[in-house]
């Protein structure tokens, strides 16, 4: 590669006075561009030495490679004059500079946090199922089969405990997730979660009614009057008790030292977050949360089937904020009341605005011939999305592409108003999906699954039809031939014969398709696999030459004796941590042997620092190849001293 060359060819592409700011990583070009349409995407995408392009988060990525990017990057500032930023300051650039999408920032901050629930939630939700087809009377006979067969009494009992669990305590869950990815402590978030749900407090689902009554107790703090309330069922406050958590511990690791640091960041943080919680940031969250939810049920009391339609059509966005998982204290308390109430009006809708998105989502099947990976994504998800659980759906695939999302909406809204007609109402909570039936009454079945399956049909039908003209343009600028796989990926495959490579960390081998960085789970830098690090050390995996070893000490570029062309990246974006965790004990062009220690990092930095700790290991070259081979199954745990790819070599021509 002439990198002076590439260099000026990716300046004339993107013009130089478009440019705003440039940094590099390891593998891409990282720039804040002005104006993206002004880009000869074109030039780019037929670049033959660029392995693809995207925009994301603000930033313009153009993938180069290791070993040639931080070359081709420092002829492009010479040529261009852009102005030179780490990583992290390119964050910053493009949020001041306007480029960063306000909403896709606040979906990927929510996303990171609920995402991780997702088992759980499935897990309560099917449960939940389980439990209405024990108890609920009509479904095999005039009575339950609880009644029926009292002798399944206790197990329906203890399913239903189960199914409680994790809606019962899901601040817990929350502050776990949620102070992890504002860069805290975890633990230290589950033990807020855990002090907004202690038994002393009022439940939160009785707050409202033991406030209204007069009775609520309250702690005396310096003559401030504290109500004991609990947060059961929110999820707002929890969120805000998680930033403040985070906020204040990073202050204080910043400003105490040593044993100091270690012995009482801990403490100041808690019961600082605890009492700005319980006076403050609490019940204002409680009361915006409240008025949200109150607003909902007001609507569709007022308003019937157009209630229906309007909350079906902005269901999924609701989703997005993550202010649907307060939904289940509002269900709570209409199916508690079910006399008055006649059931709960939330689920019906919930499940019509899912299964929408679940036919956007196979709509992006269908439309992502030639590209697997999609294939592959949109079809699970879709499949997931039928069950009640659209996240996947919405967050990797529908808002990917913007447009399937936004259709869905509407399909979601004429499912809502076919719902609304019919006045379906659920009896029980229960997976909001296909089989979301064993929550509605017997007598309206035929317009639940009519309802449902309008918003499914709609949303597949339109998304297809408006997909076949504008898939490639949402799809976003990337090269086309870097969609394509330069060499068949096996996975795993036990005898594959040709050179072969170690596992340079020990930890749970994963699928690179996965791994949540495009340029990684695309196959546009090689085929390889992930590994979940379960320890710090970089293990030289082959003997070979280190071709690339970069000052941040995060990844490493290897070329072995038998030819294969390996990258040892450790995290996603861990660029950003400019070498902070990280210890390097080579450099470029060093050779070294097989089982030779190449670096270290320390796991907890970076996970404190809100960075993931995957470890993505990719032959560079697949494409001299005929197949790389996983010999590892996915799921399974590898050491340091196991096999881990084999390159399978292209067969000799006659």
């Amino acid at each position: 590669m002439n990198h002076k060359e590439v260099a000026q060819r990716i300046a004339d592409a993107v013009q130089a006075d478009n440019i705003v700011a440039a940094a590099h990583c390891a593998t891409r070009l990282r720039l804040v561009i002005k104006d993206v349409d002004l880009i000869d995407q074109d030039a780019l995408d037929n670049d033959p030495d660029l392995k693809g392009t995207f925009n994301t988060d603000g930033q313009y990525q153009i993938i180069v490679g290791p070993g040639d990017v931080n070359k081709v990057y420092d002829e492009f500032v010479n040529i261009t004059g852009a102005k030179q930023a780490s990583t992290d300051d390119l964050k910053a650039i493009a949020a001041e500079s306007g480029h960063q999408n306000p909403l896709m920032s606040l979906v990927k901050v929510l996303s990171d946090i609920f995402v991780p629930l997702i088992p759980a939630m499935v897990a309560g939700g099917l449960l939940m199922a389980l439990n209405n087809i024990l108890t609920q009377p009509k479904l095999f006979g005039p009575q339950a089969l609880v009644e029926m067969y009292p002798q399944i009494q206790g197990m329906a009992e203890m399913i239903n405990l189960m199914a409680s669990a994790p809606f019962a305590f899901l601040p817990i869950l929350i502050g776990f997730t949620a102070t992890r990815r504002f860069g805290g402590n975890e633990i230290l978030g589950a033990a807020a979660g855990m002090m907004l749900v202690m038994p002393q407090l009022i439940n939160g689902y009785d707050v409202a009614n033991v406030m209204a009554s007069g009775k609520m107790p309250m702690w005396d703090v310096f003559g401030l009057h504290v109500a004991q309330a609990g947060y059961q069922g929110q999820v707002l406050p929890v969120i805000g008790v998680a930033f403040i958590l985070a906020t204040l511990e990073k202050f204080f690791h910043k400003h105490l030292k040593g044993a100091i640091d270690f012995t009482f960041t801990p403490m100041l943080s808690l019961i600082l977050t605890g009492f700005i919680t319980f006076i403050v940031v609490g019940p204002v969250l409680r009361i915006v949360s409240n008025g949200f939810t109150d607003g909902l049920t007001w609507l569709v009391a007022t308003t019937g089937f157009v209630g229906y339609a309007i909350f079906g059509f902005f269901y999924s966005p609701i989703v997005i904020t993550g202010l649907h998982q307060s939904f289940p204290a509002i269900e709570t308390q209409l199916l508690s009341d079910i006399a008055k109430t006649g059931g709960d009006f939330i689920f019906p809708i919930a499940s019509v605005a899912n299964m929408a998105q679940a036919g956007s989502a196979f709509a992006v099947y269908f439309l992502s011939k030639g590209n697997e990976k999609m294939r592959a994504l949109s079809s699970s998800a879709g499949t997931s999305a039928l069950l009640g659980i659209t996240e996947p759906a919405m967050f990797g695939v529908n808002l990917k592409y913007r447009f399937p999302f936004f259709i869905a909406l509407g399909a979601a809204g004429v499912g809502g108003l076919i719902m609304g007609l019919f006045h379906v109402l659920s009896l029980s909570l229960g997976p909001a999906g296909v089989i979301g039936f064993v929550a509605i009454p017997v007598d309206k079945w035929t317009a639940f699954f009519i309802s449902i399956g309008v918003a499914f049909v709609i949303a597949l039908v339109v998304t297809y039809a408006y997909g076949l003209k504008k898939m490639p343009a949402a799809a976003g600028a990337t090269k086309s031939h870097a969609d394509a796989k330069p060499a068949k990926f096996v996975a795993p495959k036990e005898h594959a014969d040709g050179p072969s490579v170690d596992a340079p960390v020990a930890g749970k081998v994963i699928d690179l398709s996965t791994v949540n960085d495009p340029v990684f789970s695309s196959g546009m830098m090689g085929n390889g696999v992930a590994i979940e690090p379960t320890d710090g050390a970089i293990i030289a995996p082959a003997d070979a030459e280190i071709t690339v070893a970069y000052a941040t000490k995060h990844a490493y570029g290897l070329t072995t004796t038998d030819g294969i062309e390996l990258l040892i990246h450790v995290g996603i974006d861990t660029v950003n941590l400019e070498g902070k965790g990280f210890e390097s004990f080579v450099e470029q062009g060093q050779k070294i042997k097989k089982g030779e220690k190449l670096g270290t990092f320390d796991a907890s930095i970076i996970a404190d620092a809100g960075y993931p700790t995957t470890t993505m290991v990719l032959v560079t070259n697949s494409a001299n190849f005929e197949e790389v081979a996983n010999d590892v199954a996915y799921g399974q745990n590898v050491s340091t001293d196991e096999k881990l790819l084999t390159a399978v070599p292209k067969a000799t021509e006659a």
